[in-house]
């Protein structure tokens, strides 16, 4: 079997394995980079046979690619796990020889945390960007942009993928189309936003336009990139005047989804819903394959604390017979 770009003996088992993955709607991109470079440590150093990647051969692999941030050392760590389990599965060999442990992750980043106020001065002074001649409605494109992010949690390049066709104004949702795992899903819009996307929609294109044209672009060439959108965002950044508190991490565009997702689990505590029950709905809304997926945005705020203390006390006052 012919396995490009993968040189030794495991060659045309890590080409079975990243397609097993993929037929599971996992791109496996990143993953099938790391197994390339295991591959090309094994070619390099002559060995041959499935007894000759022991645990030695697979720390000292780890030690020849070195990564000092833990979730970098981790992802590689367990992309080998992974490979080395299916392997057991298929009865090539009888134990998996990755004996590492992870490393502790003691420097986890705290999202800045986009509050309403935050968004509106993001979108004000969006509003004063001037127009170029190779984009033109810079400034709508852009505060449009932003306001999908923040007001419906998407990924950035889901929004930066939208065609005029996923768009439905008659019933005001978008469809989100090959994203993450590769699943298509429908998500809702307010009335406010699907009257500012329409309003959009009417300056940039008419009444008439080809459902197959990119909903945000400034080319002809398709549409937007997603890493424009995050540089647009983080040279914007300075300009808003945000206090970030002790050991919160400059914000990143990927903040405005985390902002939704704690925005969302708070009006829901003040609304006295209970999380545990809606959980799985704000799993499905955002696009994960399971809740577990949606807690990691699930920051514990001030704000959070002091709702479920309300909702605790409310629940089980103090004083009164024991």
């Amino acid at each position: 079997m012919s396995s490009p770009g993968l040189h030794s003996f495991l060659a045309d088992s890590i080409h079975q394995f990243v397609n097993y993955k993929r037929a599971l709607n996992r791109k496996y991109r990143c993953e099938a980079a790391a197994l390339r470079l295991f591959d090309r440590y094994i070619s390099e150093h002559g060995l041959t046979g499935w007894d000759a990647t022991n645990s030695i051969v697979i720390e000292c692999f780890l030690q020849s690619r070195p990564r000092t941030r833990p979730r970098s050392y981790n992802h590689l760590l367990g992309v080998l796990h992974r490979f080395f389990d299916w392997a057991v599965m298929q009865k090539f060999i009888t134990s998996n020889p990755v004996m590492a442990t992870p490393r502790r992750n003691t420097g986890k980043r705290i999202p800045y945390l986009f509050d309403i106020n935050d968004a509106k001065r993001l979108l004000e002074v969006v509003r004063t960007f001037p127009n170029r001649s190779r984009a033109p409605h810079r400034a709508l494109t852009y505060e449009t942009v932003f306001a999908l992010l923040y007001g419906l949690g998407l990924r950035v390049g889901e929004v930066a993928r939208l065609r005029l066709g996923d768009v439905d104004f008659q019933r005001d949702i978008l469809f989100i189309r090959e994203t993450k795992f590769s699943k298509n899903r429908i998500v809702p819009m307010g009335p406010k936003l699907a009257a500012r996307l329409h309003s959009y929609v009417d300056e940039r294109y008419g009444e008439t336009y080809d459902a197959g044209t990119p909903l945000f672009s400034f080319t002809k060439r398709g549409c937007v990139c997603e890493e424009t959108i995050s540089q647009t965002f983080h040279a914007l950044v300075p300009r808003l005047g945000l206090r970030l508190a002790p050991g919160v991490s400059s914000p990143r565009v990927h903040d405005l989804r985390h902002a939704f997702a704690v925005g969302t689990l708070l009006r829901w505590y003040r609304e006295g819903v209970d999380p545990n029950r809606r959980l799985i709905h704000l799993s499905t809304f955002l696009g994960h394959v399971d809740p577990n997926s949606t807690a990691v945005y699930l920051t514990i705020t001030g704000e959070l604390l002091r709702e479920a203390d309300r909702r605790f006390r409310a629940f089980a006052p103090t004083g009164g017979t024991r």
